[in-house]
């Protein structure tokens, strides 16, 4: 499966068919998503209106450690296989997991203001998430640190798998550690926690999320591919 899509071709002609679909189911989930956490969820018991921004925060959380493990696999095989279409989606993937990281930490602290009455505190999961943070940041700086893009999409390969020992730390903290933040509610052994007037819209932003990753991805990707091209031409009547 993976010599198939290293084809560019059969890449560019499957993320042709895919990026419409991301883009409408984005839309789609999204827009009923912030309907629902906007008009339809009730506030909660404690924390009164100030939960919606769970609606924001969580999915962001979700989605900038699955962005990670995204950008880990690819990176692998880059190692592996050297696939060029693996490292364009990891090099596609980094900036949109980093936004995702980013949105995740300034709604977080956003909300830990009014709950814990600080906007910041040293724990075990926000401090495994701004390391996260970092990790993407210091991929994106690794990779153009070279002359060579070879050497430069190599070194922040390896980055990205040894850094994807952070993503389980930032998933069990809470069970590890004493932290302030909330333990698991949606993903649990015996069900989620969550009241399905709240669970409802925090799904749908949750696909909303995943969608538009995917939508944003083929976009970057499709654009990566098309600049290596006209790279290599040049390169061609260079050497000619």
């Amino acid at each position: 499966m993976f010599n198939y899509f290293a084809n560019p071709t059969r890449f560019l002609r499957l993320t042709s068919k895919l990026q419409p679909i991301a883009m409408v189911v984005t839309l789609i989930t999204m827009g009923a998503g912030l309907y629902y956490s906007l008009f339809q969820s009730p506030p909660d018991y404690q924390q009164s209106e100030t939960v919606r921004m769970m609606y924001v925060h969580v999915p962001a959380a979700w989605m900038a450690m699955f962005c990670y493990v995204a950008l880990a696999a690819s990176s692998a095989v880059v190692l592996i296989w050297r696939h060029m279409v693996a490292d364009i989606v990891a090099k596609s993937t980094a900036p949109i997991g980093a936004c995702f990281t980013f949105l995740a930490l300034a709604t977080g602290s956003l909300w830990g203001k009014p709950m814990w009455g600080t906007w910041w505190v040293w724990d075990a999961r926000l401090t495994s998430v701004l390391i996260l943070f970092f990790l993407y940041l210091g991929y994106m700086v690794l990779y153009n640190a070279f002359d060579e893009p070879t050497r430069g999409a190599r070194a922040a390969a390896i980055l990205a798998i040894v850094g994807v020992i952070n993503v389980p730390i930032i998933k069990f903290s809470v069970d590890w550690w004493n932290t302030l933040h909330q333990p698991a509610s949606v993903v649990k052994m015996d069900g989620p926690a969550i009241h399905s007037s709240m669970l409802t819209p925090l799904l749908l932003m949750a696909v909303g999320y995943t969608a538009f990753y995917f939508w944003v991805l083929f976009i970057r990707s499709r654009a990566e591919l098309s600049a290596y091209k006209v790279r290599a031409l040049r390169i061609r009547q260079a050497e000619g």
